[in-house]
């Protein structure tokens, strides 16, 4: 146990920092992340712009999920509903990109709000399949309602641009994607050491009992779902600039699968399993990319067997850590922190 670490106020113990230690740890965190589109090339700048897209998206998901306990299976159609609304604004109004982000992710939310009705009066399994109807009418909507969303045909967005210029490439995009979301993890982070967050986690824990505790189930089951929506929306607003291009194909419902993995190879229930779920989920297909064109010259077609084989792999690693880490990457960290912390002393 660690000891030598008193906390003398209500405030100092809810503080999201605690020590100089971790202060320091998170300005070495910025500074790498400001260093890194100077180090890195396209490729790779690319990749970490569509991570912060999935950690934004993960982290409303694991507020749901990970933190209150409602299953959901529609986080990528509330995401579509994000990228829709930032793409029609910007292509029928001209609104600034900021102001579209923030409508987007509000459209997101209501929807969302809507979306959540059954949870107050089902959960679990039930919630679920509640959630893949939700993506589903979601989905007929982005296909059939032509003169908002052009259908199958999909919509083209300018990129867009901050004093004058232009963030068409992940170089510069990368300035605009990665700031929103380490503010979006703060805040989250921070939504846990208010009452909201505690009620979310009583709800988690025992809703009965959490009524009893005159925590308003319906309200608060409501609000999860709209923060979740609103991270969500605020994700498919910035995978729409991003990318440049939408159409219903961009949403489908194994994207929400993936968002559901990410947390669960995280960790649910944790902020930092959010960030880790989403760098190992997406990496993994170019993991998987790399070994399949380093063993090409010994097989035939190896670009045919790339995607059965990346949708297999995914199933055996949530299959793997349900079974031998049911608390994700983020419980191995904090494993590997304790045995730090105590060596070489420890016995």
């Amino acid at each position: 146990m660690r000891i030598g670490s008193p906390k003398e106020t209500y405030i100092a113990d809810e503080a999201l920092f605690r020590t100089r230690t971790q202060w320091m740890w998170f300005g070495i965190l910025l500074a790498m992340l400001a260093i890194y589109p100077f180090v890195a090339n396209m490729y790779w700048i690319f990749l970490l712009c569509l991570i912060s897209i999935n950690i934004i998206s993960t982290t409303g998901l694991n507020i749901l999920t990970g933190y209150t306990g409602q299953v959901s299976l529609g986080q990528a159609a509330f995401m579509g509903v994000g990228a829709y609304t930032v793409a029609w604004l910007d292509n029928n109004t001209g609104s600034p990109f900021f102001i579209n982000l923030l409508a987007g992710a509000g459209m997101a939310t209501a929807i969302g709000l809507i979306a959540g009705l059954p949870s107050l009066r089902v959960k679990g399994l039930y919630l679920a399949i509640a959630t893949i109807g939700a993506s589903f009418i979601l989905q007929f909507i982005f296909i059939n309602w032509e003169s908002v969303t052009r259908g199958t045909r999909g919509i083209n967005i300018d990129p867009p641009r901050v004093l004058g210029t232009e963030l068409d490439n992940p170089d510069t995009f990368y300035w605009l994607v990665v700031p929103i979301m380490v503010v979006m993890v703060i805040l989250a982070a921070n939504l846990f050491r208010t009452r909201i967050g505690r009620a979310f986690i009583a709800i988690r824990d025992r809703d009965i009992s959490a009524s009893v505790l005159g925590i308003n189930l319906p309200f608060y089951k409501l609000m999860s779902f709209g923060i979740a929506s609103f991270y969500a929306g605020m994700a498919g607003g910035l995978y729409a600039y991003f990318f440049g291009a939408i159409n219903p194909e961009s949403f489908p419902l194994l994207m929400s699968i993936f968002f559901l993995a990410a947390i669960i190879v995280g960790g649910m229930g944790t902020i930092l399993g959010s960030i880790l779920g989403a760098i190992f989920m997406t990496l993994t297909p170019e993991v998987l990319r790399y070994g399949v064109d380093f063993a090409s010259p010994f097989i035939d077609n190896p670009s045919q067997i790339l995607s059965p084989l990346r949708t297999a792999v995914f199933g055996a690693v949530i299959v793997g850590f349900l079974l031998f880490e049911p608390h994700g990457l983020a419980e191995i960290w904090r494993r590997i922190r304790r045995f730090f912390h105590l060596w070489p002393f420890r016995t």
